[in-house]
């Protein structure tokens, strides 16, 4: 134990001394504005519990792209859509590097996953192919067209039990288990888990959202690298634990399926006998089991839980203004007719519903920082200095919030522009195109694609109430903050149906 804490005390006094180095070469250089950083922790002390709001409250001081000390690590945060374009499209190429949080790094993650390999790498390359045209292409959207639908239906027939007994539905679980299964069922062939088996369906969506919580908490080991082997918080070993659990249910899918080819079973055609078949052009080799199994941990954790918030977050604004939900049903009445089941192709049609999948965008976004990057070269932005090797982040829910932008950004606002086919647009339109999202690019996200149908069919065939404890003291809309954002207190919500 002595050693430990003497082995501590030499990391922070190298800490500190890097930190005093780099505090008086970066006050030379011609960094963006900001606060000014105290010795040693920088502006950790800022950032609080929600990073994303308090960031915004600096970035309203201090202007769109701003820079602090956090700890030993210099960042960059771009605040407004502007200065979002500079760093997503004007200067791309300088950061499309991941800056690979260290809890990623966790059963050597960050060596095989997409999402955090340096882009354009071999590997990096031949996943993003594969997934590109065999996951994600819209021919192969369009294929599991009935598999959204089946699943959907199944969704109906588990809420509409639930009413019968009068009982209130978990918003949140019952989603999350829907795009799981969705997911499952296009990748694996099979269901990974069962909407009126609560207890299994919880115990999946507590481990799949402990991936975005671990790898965006704040890690004392992001903020001073030269402590980070010691996993100061146990985020990384958190992540361990995660990773070892998704990797059994993985691994066994890959075993029962690897037994089927062997014994001569007609192939199941699906992504993961795609993957298992994969040879690479230049080399001949397939994905190696850790690169398949980083692979599926990347798809399962960004695939549910994102889909999961965004119809958490729309139910509950939905359930608190009565008549943004009439108007959605009204829409829906009027656009379907006697029809029960909603296809894929009455989307279209449903402006104002796509307004309300917008506005939930914007006020909840899945991602509210986004993934941080990295600069890979010293580069110029609107005048000012980002060095390389400097973290950039972009914070994606001030631009949401942003009051030259947007009339009452505060307000949950649909479809009250008058010719623009139901949707809310900012007040200097095209300049906030960074942070819109238009239907024609949500059809090419299979996500979204289930955001809308599992939507609209929850609001066309229930009506919907909060439980009378939630009605008296109100919906609590406080939200966790990790990589992606959710809702602090799971809604609740009683249907009945239609």
């Amino acid at each position: 134990m002595e050693l430990f804490h003497l082995y501590t005390l030499c990391a922070i006094l190298i800490v500190s001394s890097l930190y005093l180095r780099f505090f008086f070469a970066g006050s030379r250089r011609n960094l963006p504005p900001g606060p000014r950083p105290l010795p040693l922790v920088g502006n950790l002390l800022d950032l609080g519990a929600h990073p994303h709001r308090s960031l915004a409250r600096l970035a309203a001081r201090h202007g769109p792209l701003m820079a602090l000390r956090l700890g030993a690590v210099t960042t960059v945060v771009a605040s407004s859509a502007d200065a979002a374009r500079d760093v997503l499209q004007r200067h791309d190429a300088a950061f499309s590097t991941r800056c690979v949080p260290d809890a990623a790094r966790a059963c050597a993650h960050d060596e095989h996953s997409m999402g955090w390999l340096p882009p354009g790498s071999p590997r990096w390359r031949a996943l993003r192919k594969v997934c590109s045209a065999e996951l994600f292409a819209p021919q192969r959207l369009d294929a599991h067209q009935s598999l959204r639908r089946d699943k959907v239906q199944r969704l109906v027939s588990h809420v509409a039990g639930l009413a019968r007994q009068g009982a209130a539905v978990d918003v949140r679980r019952v989603a999350f288990t829907t795009a799981l299964n969705l997911l499952s069922c296009t990748i694996l062939s099979a269901d990974l888990a069962d909407l009126d088996d609560r207890g299994a369906s919880g115990e999946f969506m507590a481990v799949i959202e402990e991936f975005p919580v671990a790898v965006g908490a704040p890690n004392l080991s992001d903020f001073f690298p030269a402590i980070a082997s010691l996993d100061p918080q146990r985020l990384r070993a958190r992540l361990v634990r995660v990773f070892k659990k998704l990797h059994a249910i993985f691994d066994e899918q890959i075993e029962r399926r690897m037994q089927e080819r062997a014994a001569g079973d007609p192939p199941k055609n699906d992504f993961l006998d795609l993957l298992l078949d994969y040879r690479g052009v230049e080399d001949g080799r397939g994905f190696d089991r850790q690169t398949l199994l980083s692979l599926l941990s990347d798809l399962f954790t960004a695939g549910t839980d994102t889909s999961a918030s965004t119809i958490e977050w729309a139910m509950a604004e939905l359930l608190q203004s009565p008549s943004l939900m009439a108007k959605a049903r009204d829409e829906l009445a009027q656009a379907l007719g006697p029809k029960q089941e909603i296809e894929e192709s009455d989307v279209g049609q449903l402006k104002y519903l796509q307004a309300i999948v917008k506005e939930t965008f914007r006020l909840h976004p899945p991602a509210p920082l986004l993934l941080p990057r990295q600069a890979e070269t010293t580069t110029e932005i609107r005048g000012y200095t980002v060095p390389k090797g400097t973290r950039v982040l972009v914070n994606v829910w001030a631009i949401g919030r942003d009051r030259e932008l947007w009339a009452e950004p505060e307000k949950f606002v649909c479809g009250e522009v008058p010719g623009e086919e139901g949707d809310r647009f900012p007040r200097q339109g095209l300049r906030a195109r960074a942070v819109w999202v238009r239907p024609e690019d949500m059809s090419r996200l299979a996500a979204a694609r289930m955001v809308h149908l599992m939507l609209s069919t929850l609001l066309h065939r229930f009506e919907w109430r909060l439980p009378a404890d939630v009605e008296r003291n109100g919906v609590d809309m406080s939200e966790t903050f990790g990589v992606t954002m959710g809702m602090s207190t799971p809604l609740q919500a009683i249907a009945k149906p239609i």
